[in-house]
């Protein structure tokens, strides 16, 4: 059997594996939340993989063995340091991002802002998420072409087939646990990488002098090792323009709303930016392995090493195993597994957006949860052939991921932050910094690679040092200007929208109206039995799943519930209908549509010390909708 063949026979039983993980979860999906949100129950080791999965590609590990080799230390302000610093800060903004009472970041916003923001910032991360999966399909093109000679279509399909079937099956749960899988092939196959590659130079391979560990790294200059080499204003201007774009990337935040409780969210953040360290760190060492094999690449200088330095790696394995396919195909799972658990995290992220924030927001609000899979399905398609027609485009992996982090920088940092913490933010404010910096940004970045000679410092650059990074210092700029500008111009948000975002204003407008009910009522004991009860950390998940009679119109029943009761809202649009009774929104009493056309789904997300008041306060709406459809001839159903 030949490299190649070895290498199709274990990429099949691979993705088989990840593939049954999917169904596994796919088996244990009773919500929407179970679905976007893996139930709310993943617990700190699993979150910290999948974070430290979700931000290594294969790509991206190409590309900074590449700059470790060019410029040392001083490269890790462009895609390593902002790595751990972004992880790092999430953790920090865990208490106010766990409680927020959304799927999507397009969705918080909505409850935030209002409608008129959801469907740009769909349409904006859709894009960002499309451009990380660039680098995702680049770097395993890269991959496959030097060890197989692989046409970059065939990178496209692996990643479309296998991303797809899993994620598609198993949501978030799949997503996450793949990714344990994942981060495991990867941080072993980088690890076992940095041993080959010093051995290789200790023992003399590749016609060069053997030379002990203490001499290799021993013999490496000063100024390597040196992470300010590149001068303090470019450090600054590297996390200016990185890590906004990175801490409120949308992927994360699902995660973090997916933990258990806000001390696993914190814990797992950590433990990712731990894990990636490390990963980073035996990155640095096959560079300087590399730097002694390959001393006439390092002699190039940066950026006209760079795109000999970025397959280095690849030309290493291939070169050292030649006589071992069964090593390389083995190499080429690792680096696969990278490309995926970054994929699987982009396209799930981005898919959401299409089928939660525009397809059922807009387009159909009364998409059963069938439905909605199928929308997800080709969502994921779309974004992965979208991100295969990018790398065309650009074909630099780190320069793919730059961009996009860019794009989120310049258009939704301000927006999004300003809204979690500034009361006086305005859905008019948002809008226009969020448009302004969008358009601005993307201007800039196709005017400087229209501009920029290949593997040459950027034309915008050239012009002036403040406008490195594709001139993002001037994006965000325009965005915090429109922004608080337009904001402070316009009328304050109501205190429906504050609500969620701010616990005195909560307080404000909290109605207590639950009835009275009594534990011995026969109706209330009978419907007790009927609930899904599940504690996950500090939270207790009820969850009631109703079946009705009949067929349901359900943009009648959304608007015949909020006609019973001032208590039921739609702060973000008719696909869930809040019975909003206290600030507290994850514990208030939410109705959305079930899987098939006659179910509703009911659901409340109480903290442990007022989980005996919510059981009744689900009991109170589930009484106020039997009567809503009662008055239509519709009854209701457990199952």
């Amino acid at each position: 059997m030949d490299g190649y063949s070895v290498f199709l026979a274990l990429l099949a039983v691979y993705i088989a594996g990840l593939v049954a993980i999917g169904w596994y979860f796919n088996k244990k999906q009773k919500s929407v939340t179970d679905f976007w949100l893996a139930g709310r129950r993943i617990g700190p080791s699993a979150l910290g993989f999948s974070a430290a999965a979700s931000w290594l590609t294969a790509g991206g590990i190409l590309a900074v063995i590449g700059y470790y080799m060019l410029q040392g230390m001083g490269s890790v302000w462009a895609f390593v340091a902002p790595n751990i610093l972004a992880l790092l800060i999430i953790a920090l903004l865990v208490g106010k991002i766990k409680n927020l009472p959304a799927i999507t970041q397009p969705e918080l916003l909505e409850q935030r802002y209002g409608s008129a923001v959801r469907w740009p910032i769909a349409l904006i991360i859709t894009v960002v998420m499309i451009l990380f999966a660039v680098a995702d399909v680049t770097g395993l093109s890269l991959v496959l072409q030097v060890f197989y000679g692989l046409d970059p279509l065939y990178a496209a399909a692996i990643v479309a087939i296998a991303v797809s079937l899993y994620v598609t099956l198993g949501g978030l749960s799949a997503v996450v646990w793949t990714d344990v899988v994942q981060f495991a092939f990867l941080s072993i196959f980088t690890i076992a990488m940095a041993f080959a590659a010093v051995g290789t130079v200790a023992d003399g391979g590749f016609g060069t002098p053997a030379i002990s560990s203490s001499e290799l790294f021993g013999n490496v200059p000063d100024v390597w090792w040196n992470p300010f080499s590149i001068g303090i204003p470019m450090v600054l201007i590297f996390v200016l323009a990185i890590v906004p774009g990175w801490i409120t990337e949308q992927d994360p935040w699902q995660k973090v709303w997916a933990a258990r409780d806000a001390k696993s969210a914190r814990l797992g953040m950590i433990i990712g930016s731990l894990m990636i360290t490390v990963v980073f760190a035996a990155c640095a060492v096959i560079a300087i392995a590399l730097n002694n094999i390959y001393p006439d690449i390092a002699g190039m200088g940066f950026p006209a090493g760079m795109a000999l330095a970025e397959p280095a790696l690849l030309a290493f394995v291939s070169e050292r195993f030649a006589s071992a396919p069964l090593l390389i195909a083995l190499s080429a799972i690792g680096l696969a597994a990278a490309s995926m658990s970054c994929a699987d995290t982009f396209a799930t992220s981005g898919a959401s957006c299409i089928s939660r924030d525009i397809y059922q927001r807009y387009i159909k609000p009364d998409a059963t949860m069938k439905e909605m899979l199928v929308v997800n399905r080709i969502s994921v398609l779309i974004i992965v052939l979208a991100a295969t027609a990018g790398s065309f485009v650009i074909p630099n992996i780190i320069d793919a991921i730059h961009i996009a982090t860019f794009i989120a920088s310049a258009s939704y940092f301000f927006p999004l932050m300003g809204g979690l913490y500034w009361k006086r933010a305005t859905k008019e404010g948002a809008f226009a910094g969020m448009v302004l910096g969008f358009v601005v940004q993307v201007a800039l970045v196709i005017l400087d690679l229209v501009n920029t000679p290949p593997m040459a410092s950027s034309y915008l650059e050239t012009i002036h040092p403040a406008l490195m990074s594709h001139g993002v210092i001037v994006g965000m700029g325009l965005s915090a200007i429109a922004f608080f500008g337009v904001s402070l111009m316009t009328k304050p948000s109501s205190r429906v929208n504050l609500a969620p975002f701010f616990e005195e204003e909560a307080e404000e407008l909290a109605r207590y109206e639950t009835r009275e009910i009594s534990e011995t009522d026969p109706s209330y004991s009978a419907f007790l039995k009927n609930i899904d009860e599940n504690v996950a950390g500090e939270r207790t998940h009820l969850q009631l799943n109703l079946r009705a009679s009949g067929a349901l119109s359900w943009h009648e029943l959304v608007e015949k519930l909020k006609s019973s009761s001032p208590a039921w809202v739609t702060p973000t649009g008719l696909d869930s209908v809040y019975r909003l009774t206290h600030g507290d929104m994850l514990a208030c009493v939410a109705v959305t549509r079930g899987s098939g056309e006659q179910d509703i789904w009911l659901k409340a997300e109480p903290k442990l010390e007022t989980v005996g008041r919510q059981r009744k306060e689900l009991f109170t709406a589930y009484e106020e909708l039997k009567k809503v459809l009662g008055q239509k001839g519709v009854k209701l159903d457990f199952y």
